[in-house]
């Protein structure tokens, strides 16, 4: 099983990267399609509604937001897979790898929502986006590191992974509290209903994935209706499929599934979300768009929180010596790291829709501004000093 780990964790990290670059392209597409004569066809394409009816159950919505409830909620159960999978038995299984991403993260969620809420603290409306800044992508970090080629050390990528997993549950736990519609507590039964059975479903250790996916759908539809966001039925789910085969010790159904959806997510699921949520239409964008307070808030959170909290609070837990620099992490590669957690593209995106979606608030400002400014210029620093210091061979601990 030892001689397994590597050749996953090598996978892993190639597939994030290179999804990362994938992204960027369905995101600049994007772009391109609103701000050309496609724009028509493009907003055409995300308004298109679609209906699913069982008798009495409706859903009916726009095929955008059936991406960012549907698609995002199995994004979502990878996250719950991914999270199991390393408390079980991956780096977060020992307490000791715990401290400075659980730092670093708890800092980089702080310190950018601080500064989001320092520009907008006197607009109730606008404080709905104060959680947009606070999120990292994980995929387009890597895909950084990727160009940075075969230099950069295992450590940062571990470090950088396990830090947006954190970042990860800082997220869930924001929507799952801040996040949510008004409450119909006839859905929640249903949901608080599906759980215990998922745990009954796990207790007996059984495999089939049909009856897991089953048991979802009934629980994302409860959860769509009930006021909480959908999405968070991926991660309940995730939590419940069995590690460990009941008949086969070496064989993890868990590993199974999350190792089938990688590529599914990686290169479909969410270049979909990037394609439908980036299209930024930048007729009459001037300098009073670029400098609202919302826009701003986001690009300067992203852009200087997430430097200042991850490094700051990493430096925190280090001097009070509840931990240490990982070996082959220099100081410079550490901020170099912190940099690159300021690129929020795709949780920040989820975000801000969930913050700005539902009200003519987002008439006035274009939250997405402020996230593409803030992790394209977190994403240039964070590339520059890590060349610096890779350049120069400082990969000494402390």
């Amino acid at each position: 099983m030892n001689q397994e780990q590597p050749s996953f964790i090598t996978t892993f990290f190639k597939l994030e990267s290179s999804s990362g670059i994938i992204l960027m392209l369905a995101a600049l597409l994007a772009i391109a399609c609103a701000n050309t004569p496609l724009q028509p066809y493009y907003s055409l394409i995300l308004d298109t509604p679609v209906e699913v009816r069982i008798g009495a159950l409706q859903i009916a919505k726009p095929l955008l937001l059936w991406i960012n409830d549907g698609l995002m909620a199995v994004f979502f159960f990878l996250v719950g897979l991914e999270l199991k999978r390393e408390l079980v038995e991956g780096e977060l299984a020992d307490k000791r790898n715990i401290v400075l991403p659980g730092f670093g993260a708890l800092g980089g969620m702080a310190i950018p929502a601080l500064v989001y809420a320092i520009f907008n603290f006197d607009n109730s409306r606008a404080m709905a986006g104060w959680a947009i800044p606070a999120a990292t992508d994980i995929a387009f970090a890597l895909g950084v590191l990727m160009l940075l080629g075969s230099r950069v050390p295992t450590t940062i990528k571990i470090f950088l992974t396990s830090l947006a997993i954190f970042d990860d549950i800082g997220a869930i736990l924001i929507i799952a509290i801040f996040y949510t519609a008004k409450i119909s507590f006839s859905s929640l039964i249903v949901v608080a209903i599906c759980i215990p059975l998922l745990g009954f479903l796990n207790y007996r250790k059984v495999e089939s994935k049909s009856l897991y996916i089953f048991v979802g759908i009934i629980m994302w539809t409860a959860m769509l209706k009930s006021g909480v966001h959908a999405t968070l039925a991926g991660v309940i789910l995730a939590l419940f499929i069995p590690m460990h085969s009941k008949n086969n010790p070496d064989h993890s159904p868990l590993k199974e599934i999350e190792h089938d959806l990688h590529s599914v997510v990686a290169f479909w699921i969410l270049p979909v979300f990037a394609f439908a949520n980036a299209g930024i239409n930048f007729t009459g964008v001037g300098l009073e768009q670029m400098l609202h307070s919302v826009p701003l808030g986001i690009a300067l959170g992203l852009f200087l929180g997430k430097q200042i909290g991850v490094f700051g609070f990493c430096w925190l837990a280090i001097k009070l010596n509840l931990t240490r620099l990982p070996k082959g992490i220099s100081w410079q590669s550490l901020y170099g790291t912190a940099a690159l957690c300021g690129i929020g593209f795709t949780m920040s995106l989820f975000i801000g829709s969930l913050a700005f979606e539902e009200t003519d608030v987002n008439l006035i400002f274009d939250e997405r501004l402020g996230i593409i400014i803030g992790s394209l210029a977190s994403g240039i620093v964070g590339y520059l000093v890590l060349r610096s210091s890779l350049r120069n061979g400082d990969h000494q601990s402390g």
